[in-house]
């Protein structure tokens, strides 16, 4: 059996909890999803509401309160945030890519340190952070031994050694300044733990996000194709090759099963940096090629997304009031209607919490409507058909 490209986008979906949202505790719907994106505070919260039946914030509060979902660079270099216990692997199979951004990075190399020095560092750091420490503690801390070259070691250290971002309250757990504090791996050798890292990385990312290809689980998480290689052949029959419709290999785990291609896909309305997005190579699974230069913006930054039957239609930002919905294309009245009772759910979530979520990027709408197609409309929560933008 060949599978369709919309069974590819649907597989995706499903296993990220998008085709139905689940009754599910927050770690496990965490878990489920492999990782959520989480370099602004908001997101993994928006990204749960999506996906978790009766989502309610205050239960990722505790879950991050008490260190069942924890915050920290993994995957990409980025922040995300994972389950408790899934940190140590998943750190274990990044911690050489971690290492080298950094530690060979002329930001760092201009201290004179090597990286034997910076390595030497982590069990003071460790003590030192056994409690929840900012930046500018951390900082002032290495100024007596390294001066004006501390914040270049903090810069180094903060990415690859074993640190969680701690909670420091605000409306997402997380605000300005961040805090850090200690979570040292188990003790083992650093090369089994690596292997076995990656394998587990690579199951979750399957788990989460697959069918996929190599080339998809490099993209997730920026290791190199002989590290993934290795882990397939380790894995054996744990994975098995499925045919897609695209001439590279796909891989899944054994059993798995994917929706028919009739599935029904519900709007939805991700936050930013949704992994959704982000998980496959080229434009992805449920971005339309000529739709991702209007959602990915030039440093990156991957804006509020609406999905249509499975597929990105527009974007989304908070305003006065409520919302603002975007569609790059015409959309029927269905496809509003849809749309805005997710968007008056998710206006009614921000109130509680921050009615102007995301309001740092509000540049990039600024600026993107110039590039928006000339068919694309607009349309207020509340209101059940779009309007066209003038």
């Amino acid at each position: 059996m060949t599978l369709t490209a919309r069974q590819l986008a649907l597989a995706t979906l499903d296993r990220q909890l998008l085709l139905e949202r689940r009754r599910l505790d927050v770690a496990e719907a965490v878990r489920r999803v492999c990782a959520l994106q989480a370099q602004t505070p908001a997101s993994p919260y928006l990204a749960l509401w999506n996906r978790v039946q009766d989502f309610a914030p205050g239960d990722l509060d505790a879950a991050f309160a008490d260190g069942r979902v924890v915050k920290a660079t993994l995957m990409r270099i980025t922040l995300h945030a994972v389950h408790a216990e899934d940190y140590a692997p998943y750190r274990a199979a990044m911690l050489s890519s971690l290492r080298a951004s950094r530690l060979y990075d002329r930001r760092f190399t201009a201290t004179g340190l090597n990286p034997a020095d910076a390595d030497a560092l982590l069990p003071e750091l460790a003590g030192f952070l056994a409690r929840p420490r900012t930046g500018a503690e951390v900082q002032s801390e290495l100024t007596g031994r390294y001066g004006e070259h501390a914040h270049r070691v903090w810069w180094a250290l903060r990415t690859y050694a074993p640190v969680h971002h701690a909670p420091t309250g605000g409306p997402w757990s997380f605000t300005q300044p961040n805090a850090y504090r200690d979570s040292s791996a188990a003790p083992g050798s650093a090369s089994q733990e690596a292997g076995a890292g990656v394998e587990g990385l690579l199951v979750a990312y399957l788990r989460a996000f697959g069918p996929a290809s190599a080339q998809d689980f490099a993209r997730f998480t920026l290791l190199t194709r002989p590290v993934i290689t290795r882990a397939l052949h380790e894995l054996g029959d744990q994975v098995v090759r499925v045919t897609g419709p695209g001439r590279a290999a796909l891989f899944d785990l054994a059993g798995a099963t994917v929706p028919s291609e009739d599935t029904p896909a519900p709007p939805r309305l991700l936050p930013m940096w949704d992994s959704t997005l982000l998980a496959h190579a080229g434009a992805g699974r449920v971005v339309p090629e000529e739709y991702r230069p209007l959602v990915v913006r030039r440093n990156g930054d991957v804006l509020p997304c609406l999905l249509v039957d499975g597929r990105v239609a527009g974007v989304w930002r908070t305003t006065d009031g409520g919302l603002e919905l975007t569609a790059f294309h015409q959309l029927d009245k269905a496809a509003w209607r849809g749309l805005t009772e997710e968007a008056q759910k998710l206006s009614v979530l921000l109130a509680d919490r921050d009615p102007a979520v995301y309001r740092r990027y509000g540049h990039w709408w600024d600026k993107g409507f110039g590039t928006f197609p000339a068919n694309c409309a607009r349309t207020r929560c509340g209101m059940c058909e779009g309007v066209p933008r003038s």
